[in-house]
């Protein structure tokens, strides 16, 4: 295990979903590695997009396919460079309604930014 601060991780983690919720492309990227790693939720086994070009058309793609899109942390839990997000994924739907999905992220982050994001879902 890193020998991080635990609390530095959550500080980038933190900047990285603030930036998220938001649909900032500019600020999610900011607070990725260049060399950052993203997996997908996709079936069966998500998309892996790699670098910092790659990562930041699946964040454009999503964010155009899910303009309501919102993530609420529901636990958080960081140990050395490593941080646990389980969260739930709302939006809403055609007829006003709300859709909503569990899920969990594991991330790894270096010199503040977030390196890996693997995300899990249930469903």
């Amino acid at each position: 295990m890193s020998d991080q601060d635990p609390a530095k991780t959550l500080a980038a983690v933190e900047r990285f979903n603030e930036a998220f919720n938001r649909h900032d492309v500019d600020a999610v990227m900011a607070a990725m590695t260049d060399d950052c790693v993203f997996v997908s939720t996709a079936p069966p086994a998500g998309a892996r997009y790699e670098g910092a070009p790659e990562v930041r058309r699946a964040w454009e793609e999503f964010f155009a396919a899910s303009p309501t899109a919102y993530f609420d942390a529901e636990d958080v839990f960081a140990a050395g460079d490593r941080c646990t997000v389980r969260w739930r994924y709302r939006w809403q739907n055609d007829d006003g309604s709300e859709g909503s999905i569990h899920g969990v992220d594991v991330l790894r982050v270096r010199d503040g930014k977030v390196a890996e994001k693997f995300a899990y879902v249930k469903g």
